[in-house]
């Protein structure tokens, strides 16, 4: 009898030697005359267990990892294609602790389906949020999306019923939806994890956006370093088009939806949606200016809905289960669940989808488990390089928009990277200048040179003396202001966020290297 092992193919697991642990279970099977049926699964989200093989059992699905390829015959001597203890072993899949506390909702298929199987789709409640959405009118479907309180999950939380309205009330004989897979921020991962692991849910969630506002092409902009991502998508477009989920003729519905998957050219800037839509246009990655709104004149000049990967993948659910269901997770006004990833120097990285609400200090040290090093936590920056330094003592604050921009800093697209009491804080501060120095598009003044000046400033402030420091320093704060109130868009405008918070929080960290000398 054959028995199904899940082994991850997600590009996360892979690069942890997980290709290499199939060929081993693959070919010790075939040594020892067992028939086995491998899936290849997107990632749990355990990368600190990753690779993560699971074994499915009359019992459901037995998890053991990490894996390596060495530990493979120990683990067929121990039986574990019945679910066989082993020091690998972690029991149940489902019941791991970091697993089993999550709400998975736009995750909730990731890891459990094989990515490659339309069936198995279907087969785990797959394109229902389609059938509904067929039954409605487009401004129904608008409707249910803005009342479901969803927003924008890649960084700005605009309210995406109001943007989707927006485009459908504008008249127009075409129009766009286009999905950001420009997943670019340090320390994130859930667009990629989703894209290899579910794709057929981001193509969901993008059909019903077009059958909403009336746009009968999409396009997915996707980052080019995500090569893996990018052949999933392109295998789950085929076999969507197939079965006649995407076409002319959406589900025999009379309404037509295409799709396809365009690679960017590798420039942080073109995460920005108006920058993404000169590069998917062929041209150079700049900000446009606003108004007008992509809604109202985007792609090739007509309206165009532009959401992040998570934002589309949440869709399908609200549209399935009703607005109330999706509502009633999460606190204030932000409402629903948040994919968090957990990165840097921490015990055990990975994927949290949890509602919003639990607080930062339980996400780095009750999932986390603390620092990796097993020092204290001195920071941790939300929300990729743009995002504020919080120091340990604010770890207490709600994973909420409107709690996180009250102690000045943003959840953007829900990366977090941790830092022990080790990292130089003013070091931190230089880094986040030069990276919006390098990666400006160069249109606005205020981010081209005040970047570059940045840089310069820091780099007096930490090796002058305190007369030096403190002109320096004023001067730094003053520069930050007008590149936050003059930048076009968010990159100069953010670039100053984490270095102000490095600043307020972390001043001994700038002591001039003169007064260390003279100690």
């Amino acid at each position: 009898m054959s028995v199904t092992i899940y082994i991850p193919g997600d590009a996360g697991a892979l690069s942890l030697g997980a290709d290499e642990v199939a060929a081993a279970i693959v070919a010790e099977a075939a040594r020892r005359g067992e028939e086995l049926h491998i899936v290849r699964n997107g990632s749990r989200g355990l990368y600190w267990l990753d690779p993560l093989v699971e074994v499915q059992t009359t019992h459901g699905r037995i998890a053991y990892g990490p894996v390596d390829a060495q530990d493979v015959a120990s683990l067929f001597d121990a039986d574990f294609l019945h679910g066989s203890a082993h020091p690998l072993c972690h029991g149940a899949t489902e019941s791991i602790s970091y697993l089993h506390s999550q709400q998975r909702l736009a995750f909730a298929r990731v890891g459990v389906v094989d990515p490659r199987s339309l069936d198995d789709y279907l087969a785990h409640g797959g394109y229902r949020g389609l059938d509904a959405a067929l039954r409605m009118a487009g401004a129904e479907v608008v409707q249910a999306v803005l009342d479901s309180g969803l927003r924008g999950r890649g960084g700005a939380a605009f309210p995406t019923g109001i943007k989707w309205k927006t485009c459908l009330d504008a008249p127009a004989a075409q129009k766009y939806i286009v999905c950001n897979a420009d997943e670019g921020d340090s320390g994130t991962f859930a667009d990629r994890m989703l894209m290899e692991g579910d794709p057929f849910v981001l193509i969901e969630g993008m059909t019903i956006a077009g059958l909403a506002v009336g746009a009968t092409q999409g396009y997915v902009y996707l980052r080019v370093e995500y090569p893996h991502a990018q052949r999933a998508m392109a295998s789950a477009i085929a076999a969507a088009e197939a079965a006649g989920y995407l076409g002319d003729d959406v589900c025999g519905s009379g309404k037509a939806f295409r799709l396809e998957v365009r690679m960017g050219g590798g420039a942080y800037i073109c995460g920005e949606e108006t920058s993404l839509l000169e590069s998917l246009e062929g041209r150079r990655g700049q900000v446009r200016f606003k108004p007008p709104l992509p809604a109202i004149e985007g792609l090739f000049g007509k309206p165009t809905v532009i959401n992040n990967v998570v934002t589309l993948a949440s869709v399908p659910l609200i549209l399935e289960r009703g607005a109330a269901h999706y509502r009633d997770f999460g606190m204030g006004r932000s409402r629903g669940t948040l994919p968090i990833q957990l990165a840097g120097n921490v015990k055990r990285p990975g994927l949290v989808e949890r509602a919003f609400g639990l607080s930062l200090r339980e996400l780095v040290e009750d999932y986390g488990g603390g620092t990796a090093s097993g020092r204290p936590v001195r920071a941790v920056q939300v929300g990729g390089p743009l995002g504020a330094y919080i120091p340990a003592s604010q770890l207490d604050v709600a994973v909420d928009y409107e709690a996180f921009a009250a102690i000045g800093g943003m959840l953007g697209h829900g990366g977090v990277v941790v830092f022990d009491d080790t990292v130089d804080m003013a070091a931190q501060a230089r880094y986040a200048m030069e990276f919006c120095a390098i990666e400006s598009c160069g249109k606005c003044t205020p981010c081209r040179i005040g970047s570059t000046r940045g840089v310069e400033v820091i780099d007096r402030l930490v090796a002058g003396d305190a007369q030096q420091r403190e002109r320096s320093e004023v001067l730094l704060r003053d520069l930050c202001q007008t590149m936050v109130a003059g930048s076009l868009c968010a990159l100069g405008g953010m670039a100053p966020f984490p270095v102000l918070s490095a600043l307020d929080h972390f001043p001994e960290d700038f002591a001039g290297k003169a007064d260390t000398a003279a100690a």
